[in-house]
């Protein structure tokens, strides 16, 4: 009996939704919000449109549920590296925004870019992104306050994430166009010090 024999319908199933989401954040990130069909991205995955269809029924369903599923694969191993951040001071904040800044810079942020300018002018489409980048942003947020070892709390200090995760995006949109790896070195090294700063500031 061959393995695909062996193998229950459930987990036959997921697999064609993980092959399905992993390839329309590729399609996206390559193609764009119009070059991304539901034939397109079922071609890549090496299903059949139909049960590309099955999965999802609506090609807003597909995309939005591929930057979720991927965008949680990407916190998840975040969170992996995370557990070798050096001890809290100036080391860990700047390791810290170094992890942020890297959830924007991929092919992840470049699939999610796409959405959000189709959502622009597409209102069922719309709602899907506005809920989702709220949801994500959350995460971002907590992860973020996790990973420094700060206190919402404190005056300053949700601010001072939050402005460090705007940041993080405006660097992702940076280097959509060109490689802006060296200018990016020197600005998260910047922000860092200015970010270690504040914090040390609001934990007096």
């Amino acid at each position: 009996m061959s393995t695909a024999a062996r193998t229950p319908q459930q987990d036959r199933s997921r697999a064609t939704r993980r092959r399905l989401l992993e390839a329309a954040v590729e399609c996206l990130a390559e193609l764009g919000w119009n070059g991304s069909t539901v034939a397109v991205v079922a071609e890549r995955a090496g299903v059949t449109r139909g049960a590309a269809q099955h999965h999802f029924p609506t090609r807003e369903d597909l995309f939005t549920a591929a930057v979720e599923h991927v965008s949680a694969e990407r916190l998840a191993a975040v969170r992996v590296d995370a557990d070798q951040l050096p001890p809290p001071g100036p080391a860990r904040t700047e390791a810290v925004v170094e992890l942020i800044v890297r959830l924007y810079t991929g092919p992840l942020f470049r699939a999610a870019l796409h959405l959000w300018v189709a959502a622009a002018t597409e209102p069922a489409l719309a709602e899907r992104i506005v809920a989702l980048e709220d949801r994500v942003g959350r995460e971002s947020h907590r992860a973020a306050l996790e990973f420094l070892g700060v206190d919402e709390g404190a005056d300053g200090v949700r601010e001072s994430v939050q402005a460090t995760l705007d940041l993080a995006r405006g660097l992702g949109l940076a280097n959509l166009l060109t490689d802006d790896a060296v200018r990016r070195a020197g600005v998260v090294r910047q922000w860092s010090r200015m970010l270690q700063s504040a914090l040390d500031g609001q934990a007096r």
